[in-house]
């Protein structure tokens, strides 16, 4: 009954980058001797020894893929089937904006693949995700054009954590923001709280991708309470880049509790090989959510979900009228 709970929940998923999405299905029915049905990186059981080793291995995977738009065309077309059989219904992916320079196709014309992959009864906004180093480098040109981009939701600042963000992107992000685009960064899981603080002092952003270690200090999660920042959580990715030692141990109750509003969603499924409906039966398995729990985690994603009011409305009442019709039956 319990599966059958999960799958029932209309669900958002708020995290997810196109690139580690990757369904591997594609990449061992096109290259079978390259790439084995089962690897041993995709066992729940792998734990991947840095974030170095696991952005290798990603890369291996995603990038002898991604080479054209259509590429990205075909790969979210499964993606998003995907995300309709276990309803969720609603989806922020980031695309890697540097692979518009190593491939030469425009940002634009990934963002029009994308879009022509999503099916009916499925709303996706698409964001392009940079490293921090990219503001100084040859995308400097590009990131001044992303105001202008078409079917552009926003921007999100992922990669290796510990690199220090460049001057400059506090305004640049300020720009965007004016321009009617979602900012968002990556902080708190392979640095501490003080990049999380960062992150909302400084940036000014109020999506924070992962987030988790903002545990480590009470003011910087009482900030985050006080401004409704929202943590896009990815549980099972955080225990396979061990940065968190255990399901048991991951900190979304109390930052729930504290007043965080969180989410939660799958991350890299091409190198954790899991799904939306795996995260929210994690959460079940691993830290005893109870169905109240995981019915608020998915009304937290419509919260912040960017559809139409009634929508927003539509969707946490069914939640609402699930969890009655369970807890009655």
């Amino acid at each position: 009954m319990s599966s059958e709970y999960i799958q029932a929940l209309p669900k958002t998923e708020t995290h997810l980058h196109v690139e580690g999405a990757l369904p591997y299905a594609l990449l061992h029915a096109w290259r079978p001797q390259d790439y084995p049905a089962h690897p041993p990186f995709r066992e729940r059981s792998h734990r991947y020894a840095s974030f170095p080793d696991f952005e290798g291995i990603l890369l291996a995977q995603a990038l002898p893929w991604f080479t054209t738009a259509e590429r990205y065309y075909e790969a979210c077309r499964v993606m998003f089937v995907g995300h309709l059989t276990q309803n969720v219904r609603y989806v922020e992916t980031s695309f890697h904006l540097p692979v518009t320079k190593f491939i030469k196709v425009p940002g634009p014309e990934i963002i029009a693949a994308i879009r022509a992959a999503v099916p009916p009864g499925l709303e996706v906004r698409i964001f392009a995700g940079m490293l921090r180093s990219d503001l100084a480098g040859d995308l400097r040109a590009t990131i001044d054009q992303l105001h202008t981009w078409d079917g552009l939701a926003g921007v999100d600042l992922h990669g290796f954590e510990q690199m220090r963000t460049e001057p400059g992107t506090a305004e640049v992000w300020a720009r965007l923001r004016a321009a009617g685009k979602v900012t968002k960064c990556h902080a708190g899981e392979f640095d501490g709280p003080a990049r999380v603080r960062e992150a909302m002092e400084q940036l000014g952003v109020t999506r924070i991708q992962h987030g988790v270690r903002a545990v480590e200090d009470p003011a910087v999660v009482q900030l985050a309470a006080e401004r409704g920042v929202t943590f896009d959580l990815c549980p099972l990715s955080n225990v396979g880049l061990k940065v968190v030692p255990s399901l048991a141990e991951h900190p979304i109750r109390r930052l729930m509790q504290a007043g965080v509003r969180c989410t939660v969603s799958t991350d890299d499924p091409l190198c954790f090989a899991n799904t939306v409906n795996d995260e929210y039966a994690a959460l079940m398995t691993g830290l005893g959510f109870t169905r109240a729990e995981l019915a608020q985690v998915a009304k937290n994603g419509w919260a912040v979900a960017a559809v139409a009011p009634a929508t927003r409305r539509a969707m946490q009442d069914e939640i609402d009228r699930l969890g009655a019709a369970v807890f009655c039956a």
